[in-house]
Protein backbone atom coordinates (compact mmCIF):
# COMPACT_ATOMS: atom_id res chain seq x y z
CA UNK A 1 0.00 0.00 0.00
CA UNK A 2 1.12 3.42 -0.91
CA UNK A 3 0.26 6.27 0.29
CA UNK A 4 0.51 10.15 -1.99
CA UNK A 5 0.07 13.28 -0.20
CA UNK A 6 0.23 15.86 -2.53
CA UNK A 7 0.16 20.21 -2.34
CA UNK A 8 1.75 23.01 -2.63
CA UNK A 9 2.98 22.56 1.04
CA UNK A 10 3.99 26.49 0.81
CA UNK A 11 4.92 26.64 4.10
CA UNK A 12 4.57 22.92 5.21
CA UNK A 13 2.80 23.26 8.89
CA UNK A 14 1.93 20.80 11.58
CA UNK A 15 -1.55 20.52 10.64
CA UNK A 16 -0.01 18.65 7.49
CA UNK A 17 2.55 16.44 9.49
CA UNK A 18 -0.91 15.52 11.66
CA UNK A 19 -2.88 14.62 8.84
CA UNK A 20 -0.06 12.28 7.36
CA UNK A 21 0.94 10.45 10.77
CA UNK A 22 -2.91 9.90 11.04
CA UNK A 23 -2.94 8.21 7.59
CA UNK A 24 -0.05 6.63 8.08
CA UNK A 25 -1.03 5.05 11.61
CA UNK A 26 -4.55 4.44 10.53
CA UNK A 27 -3.30 2.20 7.56
CA UNK A 28 -0.26 0.92 9.14
CA UNK A 29 1.73 2.23 6.13
CA UNK A 30 5.74 1.89 5.79
CA UNK A 31 5.72 4.96 3.57
CA UNK A 32 3.79 7.90 2.63
CA UNK A 33 4.74 10.39 0.17
CA UNK A 34 4.73 14.15 -0.01
CA UNK A 35 4.39 15.23 -3.53
CA UNK A 36 4.60 18.74 -4.22
CA UNK A 37 3.23 20.09 -6.69
CA UNK A 38 5.06 22.91 -9.07
CA UNK A 39 1.88 25.30 -10.62
CA UNK A 40 -1.57 24.02 -9.23
CA UNK A 41 -4.24 23.63 -11.24
CA UNK A 42 -6.92 24.95 -8.65
CA UNK A 43 -4.78 27.67 -6.83
CA UNK A 44 -2.14 30.97 -7.28
CA UNK A 45 1.13 29.69 -7.63
CA UNK A 46 3.19 29.52 -4.72
CA UNK A 47 4.57 32.96 -3.60
CA UNK A 48 8.37 31.52 -2.88
CA UNK A 49 10.71 29.35 -4.99
CA UNK A 50 10.17 25.74 -5.56
CA UNK A 51 13.99 24.98 -3.69
CA UNK A 52 12.68 26.69 -0.59
CA UNK A 53 9.31 24.58 -0.33
CA UNK A 54 11.37 21.05 -1.17
CA UNK A 55 13.80 22.16 2.08
CA UNK A 56 11.31 23.41 3.99
CA UNK A 57 9.70 19.90 3.28
CA UNK A 58 12.96 17.86 3.78
CA UNK A 59 13.20 19.80 7.42
CA UNK A 60 10.00 18.76 8.45
CA UNK A 61 9.55 15.28 7.20
CA UNK A 62 13.37 13.89 8.17
CA UNK A 63 12.45 13.14 11.83
CA UNK A 64 9.57 10.74 10.51
CA UNK A 65 10.91 7.17 8.54
CA UNK A 66 7.89 6.60 6.50
CA UNK A 67 7.74 9.95 5.30
CA UNK A 68 9.46 10.44 2.04
CA UNK A 69 9.37 13.12 -0.74
CA UNK A 70 8.48 12.30 -4.44
CA UNK A 71 9.51 14.92 -7.05
CA UNK A 72 7.76 13.99 -10.10
CA UNK A 73 5.31 17.14 -10.04
CA UNK A 74 8.09 19.51 -10.01
CA UNK A 75 9.68 17.58 -12.81
CA UNK A 76 7.32 18.15 -15.20
CA UNK A 77 6.72 21.52 -17.04
CA UNK A 78 2.95 22.80 -17.03
CA UNK A 79 -0.20 22.71 -14.78
CA UNK A 80 0.69 20.27 -11.86
CA UNK A 81 -2.71 17.98 -13.09
CA UNK A 82 -3.19 14.88 -9.87
CA UNK A 83 -3.87 12.60 -12.59
CA UNK A 84 -1.13 12.50 -14.53
CA UNK A 85 1.06 11.72 -11.68
CA UNK A 86 -1.71 8.84 -10.24
CA UNK A 87 -1.25 7.62 -13.66
CA UNK A 88 2.39 7.46 -13.31
CA UNK A 89 2.16 5.45 -9.69
CA UNK A 90 -0.16 3.31 -11.35
CA UNK A 91 2.07 2.28 -14.21
CA UNK A 92 5.19 1.45 -11.69
CA UNK A 93 2.76 -0.04 -8.97
CA UNK A 94 -0.01 -2.27 -10.89
CA UNK A 95 -0.54 -4.34 -8.06
CA UNK A 96 -0.29 -2.00 -5.22
CA UNK A 97 -3.20 -0.30 -3.28
CA UNK A 98 -2.62 3.49 -3.86
CA UNK A 99 -4.43 6.13 -1.33
CA UNK A 100 -4.69 9.90 -2.33
CA UNK A 101 -4.50 12.11 0.82
CA UNK A 102 -6.53 14.51 0.38
CA UNK A 103 -8.00 17.76 2.68
CA UNK A 104 -11.63 18.44 3.06
CA UNK A 105 -11.88 21.91 1.13
CA UNK A 106 -10.03 19.65 -1.30
CA UNK A 107 -12.71 16.77 -1.90
CA UNK A 108 -15.64 19.50 -1.49
CA UNK A 109 -14.14 21.15 -4.79
CA UNK A 110 -13.61 17.37 -6.31
CA UNK A 111 -15.63 17.47 -9.09
CA UNK A 112 -13.89 20.16 -10.49
CA UNK A 113 -10.43 18.29 -11.08
CA UNK A 114 -8.86 17.46 -14.36
CA UNK A 115 -10.50 14.23 -15.31
CA UNK A 116 -11.76 13.69 -11.72
CA UNK A 117 -13.26 10.21 -12.27
CA UNK A 118 -10.84 8.63 -13.95
CA UNK A 119 -8.28 9.63 -10.77
CA UNK A 120 -10.65 7.76 -8.54
CA UNK A 121 -10.35 4.59 -10.68
CA UNK A 122 -6.59 4.86 -9.97
CA UNK A 123 -6.48 5.15 -6.21
CA UNK A 124 -8.46 5.60 -3.07
CA UNK A 125 -9.43 9.10 -1.97
CA UNK A 126 -8.45 9.71 1.41
CA UNK A 127 -10.17 12.74 3.08
CA UNK A 128 -8.56 14.46 6.17
CA UNK A 129 -11.23 17.11 8.00
CA UNK A 130 -10.19 19.92 9.75
CA UNK A 131 -12.05 20.98 12.44
CA UNK A 132 -15.38 23.00 11.91
CA UNK A 133 -14.94 21.56 8.54
CA UNK A 134 -18.37 19.80 6.55
CA UNK A 135 -18.26 17.07 3.85
CA UNK A 136 -20.75 19.54 1.33
CA UNK A 137 -21.09 17.55 -2.03
CA UNK A 138 -23.38 18.39 -4.80
CA UNK A 139 -24.34 16.53 -7.96
CA UNK A 140 -22.03 13.63 -9.70
CA UNK A 141 -19.29 13.88 -6.52
CA UNK A 142 -22.51 13.35 -4.31
CA UNK A 143 -23.32 10.58 -6.41
CA UNK A 144 -19.23 8.94 -6.17
CA UNK A 145 -19.06 9.41 -2.74
CA UNK A 146 -22.25 7.55 -1.66
CA UNK A 147 -21.32 4.15 -3.85
CA UNK A 148 -17.68 4.64 -2.59
CA UNK A 149 -17.16 5.11 1.08
CA UNK A 150 -16.46 3.00 3.39
CA UNK A 151 -15.10 2.70 6.61
CA UNK A 152 -13.56 -1.08 6.12
CA UNK A 153 -9.79 -0.70 6.11
CA UNK A 154 -9.33 -4.17 4.84
CA UNK A 155 -11.38 -3.55 1.74
CA UNK A 156 -9.20 -0.30 0.50
CA UNK A 157 -6.11 -2.79 1.75
CA UNK A 158 -7.53 -5.94 -0.46
CA UNK A 159 -8.50 -3.67 -3.74
CA UNK A 160 -6.38 -1.24 -5.70
CA UNK A 161 -8.49 1.52 -6.14
CA UNK A 162 -12.33 2.68 -6.17
CA UNK A 163 -12.88 3.33 -2.43
CA UNK A 164 -13.08 6.67 -0.49
CA UNK A 165 -12.41 6.86 3.14
CA UNK A 166 -12.82 9.29 5.78
CA UNK A 167 -9.90 9.77 7.97
CA UNK A 168 -10.26 9.88 11.57
CA UNK A 169 -8.22 11.30 14.63
CA UNK A 170 -6.82 13.93 16.40
CA UNK A 171 -7.51 17.10 14.21
CA UNK A 172 -5.23 20.32 14.24
CA UNK A 173 -6.60 23.27 12.06
CA UNK A 174 -4.24 24.86 10.51
CA UNK A 175 -3.60 26.00 7.16
CA UNK A 176 -0.48 27.41 5.04
CA UNK A 177 -2.81 30.76 4.00
CA UNK A 178 -3.05 31.79 7.72
CA UNK A 179 0.38 30.95 8.36
CA UNK A 180 1.48 33.11 5.67
CA UNK A 181 -0.62 35.63 6.70
CA UNK A 182 1.14 35.69 10.04
CA UNK A 183 4.55 35.45 9.29
CA UNK A 184 3.94 38.53 7.19
CA UNK A 185 2.25 41.01 10.18
CA UNK A 186 5.25 39.47 12.68
CA UNK A 187 8.63 37.78 13.16
CA UNK A 188 7.68 35.88 16.06
CA UNK A 189 7.45 31.98 15.37
CA UNK A 190 4.28 30.78 14.26
CA UNK A 191 3.00 27.35 17.00
CA UNK A 192 1.49 25.82 13.75
CA UNK A 193 5.19 25.49 12.42
CA UNK A 194 7.57 22.64 12.77
CA UNK A 195 10.54 24.45 14.82
CA UNK A 196 13.17 23.07 11.71
CA UNK A 197 10.57 25.07 9.37
CA UNK A 198 10.56 28.12 12.08
CA UNK A 199 13.92 27.85 11.86
CA UNK A 200 14.41 27.91 7.94
CA UNK A 201 11.50 30.89 7.19
CA UNK A 202 13.93 33.07 9.59
CA UNK A 203 17.09 32.07 8.26
CA UNK A 204 16.24 33.17 4.56
CA UNK A 205 13.32 35.77 5.87
CA UNK A 206 10.80 34.26 3.87
CA UNK A 207 7.08 35.28 3.86
CA UNK A 208 7.90 38.95 4.68
CA UNK A 209 6.20 41.91 3.75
Amino acid sequence: MIAIFGGTFDPVHLGHLNMAQQCVATFKLHSLYFMPCAIPAHKAAPGISTEHRIAMLKAAITPYAQFKLDLRELQRSGPSYSLLSLQELRAENPDTPILFLIGMDSFNNFDKWYQWQTITRLCHIVVYQRPGQICDTQGELKCYQHNAVTTDIALLQKTNAGHLYFLEGEQLDAASSEIRQTLKKSTKKSELLPDAVSHYIKQHQLYQE
